[in-house]
């Protein structure tokens, strides 16, 4: 292998690629990056076994060839050097590699790439296209929900339902549930429902850049690998076995008291109450007050620690149906509305001991349930 390419494209393709190199492994070459030449460009892959994220870069190419090398070596030894040429040299008797770039040279021990894992292809099954911004907001919106333990493996993933020309992603783990709907380009024959891993579309969600237009996604045959095709990087990754648990059923269909908030309001209220609720379990208190004509009517966010003392902030709100009580625990109601893009949102509530449901104001694609905590009021 003999070539050469700019710096800067190399430090970026390993900075793309390192995210799926493996940390913790039994198998040792998984922490090392694979270069290899790709009809006239420079192909770079890493993979921790369950996914891989390939990235191709452009190259001057004089000869074709493959290794592997350690990552984090490449990797920190290329963004130390300055913003010029690097060329790339492979001995095939000693398996090193060669760089040279300004006045820096090294040579890098590697192994054969013929022992490097397998990436799986995933060329046949269902294809469909999304838009960008539509899948990053999907993406923001729900991962965060997914479970990060591993006691039930189907709650670590994102339900991915395929219907027509709709996709559906949700995310639950025990105590929330986020659903998002977004449209797709090529309609679905048939309705499919996987479950891909939240880390695996968190590293999507990185690696989606401003120029991109549309991602293709693709689902083998039997429903056990998805692909992400980019502009010029591929992301595959393994799916989660198993049946999610039938979420609809959660949602609840209708509601006491319906509030409606400024986001930004209530997320300011929401923030300084889990100041207080850090000794106290977390719980954050909302009293709602319907208003008269005299005055609106309001939302009252606050906390009490037995040991710090409490807050309390009132927001004004529009108030449908009854005063209401609820407690929540403060990072999950931050979680959500942090992520929303809209500037009101509205809260759905039954009793104390139901779960409430929150909805961004002008749009129905999303729909968010916490469930309550139990406090003495």
């Amino acid at each position: 292998m003999k070539l050469t390419c700019l710096q800067e494209n190399l430090d970026h393709g390993l900075g793309i690629v390192g995210r799926a190199v493996a940390t913790r492994t039994t198998l040792p070459i998984t922490q090392n990056v694979l270069l290899a030449t790709d009809d006239g460009r420079l192909k770079l892959v890493a993979t921790n076994l369950e996914m891989a994220i390939s990235c191709w870069i452009g190259a001057k190419i004089e000869e074709e060839g493959s290794i592997t090398v350690p990552a984090r070596l490449l990797t920190e030894f290329v963004s130390s050097l300055p913003s010029d040429n690097i060329a790339i040299n492979l001995s095939p008797q000693t398996k090193t590699l060669g760089l040279k770039c300004a006045r820096f040279e090294a040579r890098i021990s590697g192994i054969d790439a013929k022992e490097f894992p397998p990436i799986p292809s995933v060329d046949e099954g269902t294809t469909t296209e999304v838009e960008v911004e539509a899948l990053r907001q999907a993406i923001n919106q729900v991962v965060f929900a997914a479970a990060t333990e591993e006691s039930r493996p189907v709650l670590t993933g994102v339900c991915t339902q395929f219907e027509g020309n709709t996709l559906t992603l949700a995310a639950a783990d025990g105590f929330r549930l986020a659903v998002y709907k977004m449209p797709i380009k090529n309609k679905v024959s048939e309705k499919i429902e996987v479950i891909i891993p939240a880390r695996t579309l968190a590293e999507l969600n990185r690696l989606i850049a401003d120029d991109e237009e549309k991602v293709t996604l693709t689902l083998n045959p039997n429903k056990s690998q998805v692909l992400f095709r980019l502009k010029s990087t591929e992301l595959v990754s393994q799916l989660v076995q198993g049946t999610f648990p039938n979420y609809a059923q959660l949602i609840p269909k209708s509601y006491n008291t319906r509030v409606i908030v400024n986001v930004a309001d209530f997320l300011r209220a929401t923030k300084t109450a889990s100041i207080f609720a850090r000794d106290g379990s977390g719980i954050v208190r909302l009293v709602v007050t319907p208003g008269d004509e005299s005055s609106p009517g309001r939302l009252a966010v606050s906390a009490r620690s037995e040991e710090i003392g409490d807050d309390v902030g009132e927001i004004d709100a529009t108030v449908e149906g009854a005063d209401a009580k609820i407690a929540f625990n403060g990072k999950y109601l931050t979680d959500v509305l942090s992520v929303l893009h809209e500037s009101q949102v509205a809260l759905e509530t039954t009793n104390p001991s139901s779960p409430g449901l929150i909805r961004p104001v002008g749009t129905e694609n999303y729909t968010h349930v916490v469930m309550p905590m139990f406090v003495q009021w």
